[in-house]
């Protein structure tokens, strides 16, 4: 497959996957796509990797998240393939997208990762990248109202053991998503590139949680 054919499937996907996305919840909808696959794409640049995977890997990851399919997660995996069946992409590289999207979330942390390809290190750091920092506070505050949950409720501590299961169930107060994902993300990239802007977001979710429980707290 030549530049110009591959150059012209990703304009398609790219075509497809907001299409699909459309009306997406607010932190997982096309721009989050198009963030996840700016930061994959600038990773891939230092990392020996297929960067026609990673593009197509990092479009298509969230083509239907498991969570909002009732924790379904083969649907994601299948609707990929189809797409890239109609595409005319090889057996090959679908079935590395099609592993990609079925490995790349955190799942409660615990979970070992029985895949591993250095196009899935790429795109998990990036998605991973836009769940911290800035973008992944307003991104963990959007759902947290998506899905009626507390702020904030010191009566509730973190569970930082939570099984695969317990995870994807939890209803927890959004803050404790710092503790149970957000501020863990940071250990668990991959790529070098990955863990020096970790670094920088990691530092700023620190000193977001500690103006928030100084004004929860009425602290001068």
């Amino acid at each position: 497959m030549n530049t110009k054919q591959k150059e012209h499937i990703i304009e398609n996907t790219i075509i497809f996957v907001k299409k699909t996305l459309v009306n997406a919840e607010g932190g997982h909808d096309w721009w989050h796509i198009l963030r996840v696959y700016n930061t994959a794409l600038l990773i891939a640049k230092s990392e020996d990797v297929d960067v026609f995977v990673v593009a197509l890997g990092a479009l298509l990851h969230d083509i239907a998240d498991s969570k909002f399919h009732n924790g379904n997660e083969t649907i994601g995996p299948e609707k990929a393939s189809t797409f890239l069946i109609t595409a005319g992409v090889s057996k090959e590289i679908i079935a590395h997208v099609a592993n990609i999207i079925q490995h790349i979330s955190f799942k409660g942390g615990n979970e070992k990762q029985t895949f591993k390809s250095k196009e899935l290190d790429v795109i998990q750091d990036a998605d991973r990248l836009d769940a911290i920092g800035a973008i992944g506070i307003a991104r963990a505050f959007n759902y947290g109202g998506f899905k009626n949950r507390e702020i904030y409720n010191p009566t509730i501590q973190p569970n930082l053991n939570l099984t695969k299961e317990a995870y994807k169930k939890s209803t927890a107060p959004t803050i404790n998503h710092f503790y149970e994902k957000l501020l863990r993300l940071k250990d668990k990239m991959n790529t070098t590139t990955g863990k020096k802007l970790a670094e920088k977001r990691h530092v700023f979710m620190q000193a977001f949680l500690d103006q928030f429980y100084t004004e929860w707290n009425a602290s001068s």
